[in-house]
């Protein structure tokens, strides 16, 4: 996959539990599973901002882009 999703570190400089971070966020802990797992399909965007409500960040902080090793690159537009 090429988001990583990077919820625990988050919730590991802030100390929080999984559990405390569903319940602020409106989630279930299952869905935060999904999410830190990096299973979740889809994120809504007012999800996204509820978490980044909770941990005080910013969306960049939760999610990465990493290319895919085995992917061939996307070729610029000609110009």
């Amino acid at each position: 996959m090429a988001i990583v999703v990077r919820i625990d570190v988050e919730l590991a400089r802030r100390k929080m539990s999984v559990g405390e971070f569903a319940e602020r966020v409106g989630l279930t802990p299952a869905n935060v599973a999904v999410l830190k797992n990096g299973r979740a399909k889809a994120v809504r965007f007012s999800t996204l901002e509820a978490m980044c409500r909770v941990l005080e960040c910013q969306p960049g902080d939760l999610l990465e882009w990493v290319p895919d090793p085995d992917e061939a690159p996307v070729p610029a537009p000609p110009r």
